[in-house]
């Protein structure tokens, strides 16, 4: 039995193949498996014996057909084009995020298996005049090419669990911060520059206004979350498989109000406003808080506040750092809400 990870070479997916591993490890997998197969353009870098990369396009029929056997008991689709790119290039766009999603739901079809698929989606499905504090119910109206095509992915993912194909979970992400490495074509990839680079002793634009509110999740607590939603029963979730995951809702001059308390005046003066419209076009038309109270009753977790989520940066990719993420209280249960 095998678990699929597209996109198992990224930041986010190499390291819910991890913790797969260590909750094998620690004989409480969230469902029983032997194999992680990594489908991505590079190889997984996690060594181990159970994890086998196939380097390859995730959008190709033939890969998938290949590789989506009777034997998959799960499916992360975190492979995509993400927000910037998706307006750069609709038709890369189009191919990743659609034509590659209804590819990988046909071949999970094929098998007959209705395996567990969870799909990563985004706060860009929501746009419009949302509520200050959006509820489950709240309908997509996406203000971006990505935002419109992670919608269109979860309608496919929600209809082929609907006809009995698969078993889906659509995880509709905070923003990811604070990660490490270079900014990536993400709109919202500023939320993580604007602390790691005054941390790392470089300077770094802020895009957007410092009023603008944000739903933000740690490392810890997303991939916590993404292994999570493969665990939950399918009947729990309900016939709509979209979940908010939960975040913290802060504004970016909170953000910078944390980077100051922990990284001092000098860190938080390396920050300068740089306006970038057509980031604020996409990021300002995102809502900054959501209702997951439900969410957090059925194991899910979020981070404490800003200030952890800052400092988890710094413990886990400072040098000497990197505890499992399980090791954590920020990856705790609801009742012990991180």
């Amino acid at each position: 039995m095998k678990i699929i990870v597209t996109g198992g070479a990224g930041f986010l997916g190499s390291r819910v193949v991890e913790l797969l591993l260590q909750r094998l490890d620690a004989g409480d997998p969230p469902v029983p498996f032997e194999e992680i197969v990594s489908l991505d353009l590079a190889e997984c870098p996690v060594a181990d014996r159970r994890v086998r990369s196939v380097v390859g396009d995730v959008a190709s029929p033939e890969l998938l057909e290949e590789e989506v056997t009777d034997d998959v008991v799960g499916i992360y689709h975190l492979a995509a084009v993400l927000s910037g790119g998706s307006e750069e290039n609709f038709d890369l766009a189009m191919r990743v995020n659609v034509d590659g999603t209804r590819a990988l739901l046909e071949a999970a079809r094929r098998t007959g298996a209705r395996p567990r698929v969870v799909f990563t989606s985004s706060l860009a499905v929501f746009g419009g005049d949302p509520p200050e504090v959006v509820p489950e119910e709240w309908a997509e109206q996406p203000d971006s090419t990505y935002g419109a095509l992670k919608a269109v992915g979860e309608l496919l993912v929600n209809e082929y669990s609907r006809r009995g194909y698969v078993d889906g979970r659509i995880c509709r992400l905070p923003t990811i911060s604070v990660r490490p490495g270079r900014p990536n074509s993400a709109a919202s990839s500023f939320a993580s520059g604007i602390v790691r680079e005054p941390l790392n002793g470089e300077a770094a634009p802020c895009p957007v206004p410092h009023e603008t509110r944000m739903w933000l999740s740690s490392p810890r607590a997303a991939v916590a979350n993404l292994v999570r939603a493969l665990e939950v029963e399918g009947e729990l979730i309900g016939a709509w498989r979209g979940m908010n995951v939960p975040g913290i809702s802060v504004t970016v001059g909170e953000m910078l109000e944390a980077l100051e308390r922990i990284g001092g005046a000098e860190a938080r003066a390396l920050v300068h406003d740089a306006p970038d419209q057509a980031v604020m076009d996409i990021v300002c038309s995102w809502p900054g808080e959501f209702e997951v109270q439900r969410m957090l009753e059925l194991g899910f977790v979020r981070d404490r506040n800003v200030d952890r989520l800052i400092r988890q940066y710094v413990e886990d990719f400072a040098p000497g750092a990197g505890r499992p993420a399980e090791e954590h209280d920020d990856a705790a249960p609801a009742a012990r809400e991180a």
